[in-house]
């Protein structure tokens, strides 16, 4: 099997998912690329959750109230969902379109926004898009409850041609005006929430997405250059064929998917990193009706992607630093007990899943990295690829002696790196690495004595790599 072949298997897993164990790789190396990026667009295809077992074991997650509960069962169809891509897009959609359980204060309501995620995230732009207005809880967060045809509300009308969808610009220009916002809030007039039971004694009742006609604007409204007596719907309709919104979705996928970008708000004064690429995805979402998965067919089987420029030009989020470093060590692939604690890690690494820090969400790339996460980063990964008891590092342990009776110490790292990767590391790293290895010399696992010695010294050298800069890019 190709040494290329497999590294670029591990990077379509690693942007397509949350990683993978090398016996994963490999199997998906054999079928060949073409066919996995079909079967990760098609999720219906593969088999899912069985989620008559986890309810078994974790009946606190079938119609979740906490947001614990959601959370860590999010969390556990990150590391074991078979529909890997599923999940991924899903965690893309959440940090696009973010809402957040800190005005909600409803664990159920965030859950079933991911859920939405997981079932309109790869189909028609336009779908989801609807179905985002017709979420309570976004109606709730973004205050179009509040929002009435005598005392309108911009909020969501703002946030949803902002941040949801047109960008506020792009090539140094403007996409929108503020009558534009003006007019979008009027038609999302009537758009509200029924009125839930109070959450006491008994708990929260499920939401309810309700329209009043008695409170919405049905007058002539202006909107991006059209003018009609529009509604939600039609608001919908006009922004989806809007190239600015093309652009807003490609660069998102390629920021997210392919390499870090600047902010998005340096993105109206800041060309995109690969032009060509933006272009070809641009294309795409027209071509194909506004369709996200034929976009992401075309990015996955792009040559931009595949290019080794682009490997590790992403500093991994802290869900995927979580989620990728459980499925690498093999931990929790079983329903268990401790997976609420480490469920939390990822807030304690500057990411607290739904529950975003503003509807703007998270500043992603190198600002994910301060000298409190870091730390974070790095003890979390160090623990679990240190724990040689673990089902994956035990594989690795196992796969580093076929390697040979004896191994030198460059040998050792380099097939360590390869392991935990393939991972591409500077020469210093590598230097350093080796100099460390050097110290206890050549590695055997002949004897008893040798064996133990040889999987402690895995261990180390492991946990030495979970500390180095690149571990941080995927």
């Amino acid at each position: 099997m190709a040494e290329q072949d497999v590294a670029l298997m591990a990077h379509l897993l690693r942007r397509a998912g949350f990683g993978a164990s090398r016996d994963e790789i490999e199997a998906k190396t054999a079928q060949g690329y073409d066919a996995t990026v079909q079967a990760l667009l098609h999720p219906d295809d593969q088999p899912g959750i069985e989620d008559d077992l986890v309810m078994r074991y974790q009946p606190s997650y079938h119609e979740a109230a906490a947001i614990e509960n959601n959370v860590q069962s999010w969390l556990f169809r990150m590391i074991n969902s078979p529909r890997q891509l599923q999940e991924k897009v899903a965690l893309f959609w959440h940090m696009i379109f973010c809402a957040g359980h800190s005005k909600i204060d409803s664990g159920q309501e965030m859950g079933i926004m991911i859920q939405m995620f997981r079932d309109y995230g790869m189909g028609s732009f336009r779908d989801l898009l609807m179905q985002l207005c017709l979420s309570p809880g976004m109606m709730y967060y973004l205050d179009n409850s509040e929002s009435h045809k005598i005392n309108l509300n911009e909020n969501y009308g703002r946030e949803l041609l902002e941040l949801f969808s047109l960008g506020v610009g792009m090539d140094e220009g403007f996409n929108y005006s503020e009558d534009d916002v003006k007019a979008c809030a009027r038609a999302f007039t009537g758009w509200n929430v029924a009125p839930a039971y109070p959450p006491f004694p008994y708990g929260r009742s499920p939401w309810e997405f309700r329209f009043d006609p008695a409170d919405h604007d049905d007058e002539e409204k202006t909107f991006l250059g059209e003018t009609g007596a529009w509604d939600g719907g039609d608001i919908v309709d006009i922004v989806c064929k809007q190239p600015a919104t093309a652009r807003f979705l490609a660069r998102h996928m390629y920021n997210f998917f392919v390499a870090d970008e600047p902010q998005i708000p340096a993105w109206r004064l800041t060309p995109p990193r690969d032009e060509a690429a933006i272009k070809l995805l641009e294309k795409t979402y027209f071509d194909s009706g506004y369709n996200i998965g034929a976009m992401l067919e075309a990015l996955f089987t792009s040559d931009f992607f595949k290019s080794e420029d682009v490997r590790y030009a992403k500093v991994k989020s802290p869900a995927e630093v979580v989620a990728g470093t459980l499925r690498l060590a093999g931990d929790h692939r079983e329903i268990k007990p401790g997976l609420f604690e480490i469920s939390q890690e990822p807030k304690y690494m500057g990411m607290d899943l739904m529950n975003p820090p503003t509807v703007e969400g998270w500043h992603t790339g190198r600002e994910w990295i301060d000298s409190g996460t870091l730390v974070e980063r790095i003890n979390f990964a160090s623990d679990y690829l240190g724990n040689t008891e673990m089902p994956g590092i035990k594989d690795i342990v196992n796969r580093l002696a076929a390697r040979g009776s004896k191994l030198s110490p460059a040998e050792f790292v380099d097939g360590c790196l390869d392991l935990v990767g393939p991972l591409d590391v500077t020469d210093d790293t590598r230097s350093e690495l080796t100099s460390h290895a050097q110290k206890a010399g050549d590695l055997s696992h002949g004897s008893d004595a040798e064996r133990t010695e040889f999987t402690r010294r895995t261990g180390e050298m492991l946990q030495m790599i979970a500390a180095t800069a690149e571990f941080q890019f995927g």
